[in-house]
């Protein structure tokens, strides 16, 4: 006891002594990190009794300094913390509860503060540097267990727009100096799952990852843009970096910088994990009450492929009047005005020629329709704040911003302006051609969807889009935050029927399993991707989209193998909805409705029609009266799925 005491009071003192290591438990005791001072600053981390990562971190300056380098703990802390975290719009949960043990470790001139939750370990720099300090570079070394697999998002360049497969290979079979994005998922054994991305990303560039040995990983980040010029042919919208900084950040020394996050569990718990929105900063909008989630009718996918009219379709006022119209008729909140729709893509200040946007917003007024305009980052970054009061005069309700490509410091202080002064303007933001999410979507609940995926709009070019990735993606990249995939496809096709065509477009998988992205994939904004008169054509399929909400109160994951299957059960107020999506293997599943109280429900089933493995646009619908514990079979085609709206009587 006097030993320990001694060492305590030595410590308080600024005493150094003998680096040993410390121990931080989860809540529940089942994940266990352990940390090291002696030469550097590293820990690892267990997960039921089994190693499944080890962790390395420090922090270069320009000026030589290395934090976590001969690292002598000055003082250092413990808290149990447990909190309640209202989201005012919730992808998984209104309410989350945030509970963790802290750690802080601090050292003369920074700290490093360390969280442990349930189903994480995340860790951050602190500093408290009284002037600006250049970063020259972060360590963030992961070194995994020999035979693990990973599901790697390989990127060929940091100027990215975060749209990859995900490659499932042996980590060690990676070529030494790929690099990915974030998130990637590894597997270090046969239960248990490690995904890595970060959070609350200011001020600072964001984190690719480099293969550097044989089972690990280093960090690799932009370098800080020194000078651009436009790219060649891409003016508006691309610029070709011709000079570099020697370093990845110029901030101030007296700040917090982005959390590095393990989410750690089964395959459940990865997709259940709102651990990247809980480390974010806090919401700084007072009043939330004008930001509407919805869903929206998307022009470019189907590139304005209206029939059945008697005007010319095309980039004109007729052609979208008749998408307010849609909307309508259907309850949608929202329509985009795409590419094409201002004089030029870099004058955007005002309506092209053949479109008046203040007539379309007028109208859509009075229908009950919002108008969100897209616009391309180079452009509304010339005057943000000028622009958008353009378009708050016109009533313009949101933007969606595009072809960003970059995730260096200044572009992710760009983000963070936009997201700010839209706000100003009570604004909706949709980030599109954009890196993945990291947070803002807490800090400024009016951006409500990030792009940063491989989603339908690939359809019009590619075969990418398989329900194996599509199984995928909501164990990876959906699980930094929303994404917007653009779902809806109406022309379903199994692979021997499926054609590329970019003017009109089709999916692979069944009706049903596009229908299933609705429950499945989270987005507060979620398009309709296809054409108002082929929606028309499919008005029962329509009828069904459109009772389904983009927010959630609650989500149960019932079943879940990643690339494989999965069920998800969401509640939204007293109703439910069930989705069921399944790779190229045909699969049954009982799922009993042990989770929803006690009561009657009407039951609107949409579900894979007998023929669906040869027409995949074959479904059938029924509505039958279910009550709690009462069992759904649900019969899914190959490439298929399932879904159920269940409302209470």
């Amino acid at each position: 006891m006097k030993c320990k005491i001694l060492s305590v009071l030595m410590l308080a003192l600024g005493i150094s002594v003998m680096a040993q290591p410390l121990e931080l438990k989860s809540p529940d005791q089942n994940l266990v990190v352990t940390i090291s001072t002696e030469k550097d600053i590293s820990c690892s981390v267990a997960f039921n009794n089994s190693i499944a990562t080890k962790v390395k971190m420090a922090m270069e300056l320009e000026d030589g300094t290395v934090f976590g380098e001969n690292a002598k703990i000055v003082t250092k802390s413990e808290q149990y913390i447990k909190n309640k975290i209202e989201a005012p719009l919730s992808t998984k949960f209104s309410v989350i509860t945030d509970e963790y043990n802290l750690l802080t470790l601090n050292f003369n001139n920074y700290a490093i503060e360390m969280k442990v939750y349930n189903n994480g370990f995340a860790y951050r720099f602190v500093t408290s540097i009284k002037k600006q300090v250049i970063i020259k570079s972060e360590t963030v070394d992961l070194d995994f267990n020999d035979g693990s697999f990973v599901y790697f998002p390989e990127e060929e360049s940091l100027i990215s727009h975060y749209e990859r497969v995900y490659k499932y290979s042996g980590i060690k079979d990676i070529e030494k100096n790929k690099f990915c994005s974030l998130p990637f998922l590894t597997e270090p054994d046969k239960k248990t799952k490690v995904l890595f991305t970060e959070s609350d990303v200011k001020d600072y560039p964001n984190l690719f990852m480099e293969k550097s040995g044989e089972n690990s990983f280093g960090a690799l980040f932009p370098k800080y843009v020194l000078e651009t010029q436009p790219a060649a042919g891409k003016e508006d919208r691309d610029e070709v970096i011709v000079k570099e900084a020697d370093y990845i950040a110029k901030t101030t020394g007296d700040r917090t910088f982005p959390w590095r996050v393990l989410i750690i569990g089964d395959d459940k718990d990865i997709f259940a994990s709102t651990l990247v929105y809980q480390l974010a900063s806090p919401n700084k909008l007072k009043d939330t009450s004008w930001i509407k989630p919805g869903q929206i009718a998307w022009d470019w996918y189907n590139a304005n492929n209206i029939y059945n009219v008697d005007f010319k379709s095309g980039l004109n006022t007729q052609t979208y009047k008749y998408y307010i119209d849609f909307a309508a008729e259907n309850n949608i909140e929202y329509i985009i005005l795409d590419e094409g729709w201002s004089k030029s893509t870099t004058d955007i200040k005002s309506s092209s020629d053949i479109l008046d946007v203040e007539e379309l917003v007028k109208y859509g007024k009075e229908k009950g329709v919002g108008i969100i305009a897209w616009v391309l980052w180079k452009p509304l970054n010339q005057d943000i704040p000028g622009i958008l009061d353009i378009y708050k005069s016109w009533g313009i309700v949101g933007i969606k911003v595009d072809f960003m490509q970059r995730a260096d410091q200044q572009m992710v202080n760009y983000y963070e302006k936009v997201g700010q002064e839209a706000a100003k303007r009570q604004l909706l933001v949709d980030f599109h051609g954009a890196y993945k999410p990291s947070g803002l979507y807490r800090e400024y609940p009016n951006v409500l969807t990030f792009e940063g995926v491989k989603g339908n709009e690939n359809n019009k070019w590619s075969k990418d889009i398989t329900p194996d990735h599509n199984l995928t993606i909501p164990f990876t990249r959906m699980v930094a935050g929303p994404m917007d995939y653009t779902p809806g496809s109406m022309e379903n096709a199994q692979k021997k029927n499926f054609n590329i065509c970019f003017q009109r477009p089709m999916s692979l998988g069944t009706r049903c399993h596009e229908l299933s992205k609705y429950v499945i994939f989270e987005s507060p904004l979620q398009m309709l991707c296809d054409s108002p008169s082929r929606y028309k054509r499919e008005q029962e399929t329509v009828d069904f989209i459109a009772q389904i909400p983009v927010i959630w109160d609650e989500t149960k994951v019932l079943e879940a193998k990643i690339s494989d299957y999965m069920v998800v059960a969401r509640r939204s107020g007293e109703n439910w909805y069930i989705a069921a999506m399944t790779d190229w293997t045909p699969r049954d599943f009982d799922i009993t409705l042990n989770f929803i109280p006690e009561g009657e429900y009407t039951a609107q089933i949409m579900q894979d029609g007998c023929n669906a493995d040869r027409f995949a646009e074959d479904y059938k619908f029924s509505t039958i009266t279910v009550k709690k514990d009462d069992t759904f079979k649900a019969v899914l085609a190959n490439g298929g799925g399932w879904v159920a709206i269940l409302k209470k009587k």
